[in-house]
């Protein structure tokens, strides 16, 4: 029996080997062909028909979905911190890590971060698209991005909220710690 395995062992170190020497070819190959294929930028599909958006049969997620239409609009678009009590409540639940808790939180993070301008009537952020189920709500925003070479891409950003008793509860956003905090009119599109 030790024969087999002293005959075994080596054959079968030599067989892995063989096996990561291949692999590491081929991630080789692989990386190369990702290098020879230049990335295209694929134009964003941005929503026209907002109150398309905001439709829905069930009156519930309509509403759900107009009250963080509007305080995206009115709050974050239009920086008017001082309305954000209107949409969000005041033990308000922050998972962006740059945003301290509660409704002051949201307020201060506002300030810091945009100026206040005119409402506008129309949500004039990039929106691919809105969505509503249950006590949820979830946002899509183009997020204009630039490479290391100083090329333009584009990534998308996710935003979603949990309503309670009519005002929006807790959000969650795919902020990190290390993400320098962010105005979104900075993302608007050019014409």
């Amino acid at each position: 029996m030790r024969f087999a395995i002293l005959v075994a062992a080596p054959l079968l170190l030599a067989a892995c080997s063989m096996t990561v020497e291949d692999d590491e070819a081929g991630d080789s190959a692989a990386q190369a062909q990702v290098g020879a294929n230049e990335m295209s930028v694929t134009p964003p599909n941005v929503s026209e028909d907002h109150q398309a958006l905001l439709a829905s049969p069930d009156p519930r997620l309509a509403a759900n979905k107009r009250l963080v239409y509007d305080m995206y609009r009115i709050v974050l678009q239009a920086g008017l911190a001082d309305r954000a009590g209107e949409y969000i409540r005041e033990d308000y639940i922050q998972h962006n890590p740059n945003a301290a808790q509660g409704l002051s939180g949201v307020q201060d993070y506002i300030r810091a971060t945009r100026p206040e301008r005119a409402i506008e009537e129309k949500l004039e952020l990039p929106l691919i698209h809105l969505m509503a189920e249950g006590d949820y709500v979830t946002t899509a925003f183009v997020r204009t991005e630039t490479d290391t070479n100083g090329a333009t891409y584009y990534s998308t950003w996710f935003d979603l909220y949990r309503i309670e008793d009519g005002k929006i509860a807790e959000h969650w956003d795919p902020m990190l710690k290390s993400d320098t905090p962010i105005d979104p009119n900075d993302q608007r599109l050019e014409d």
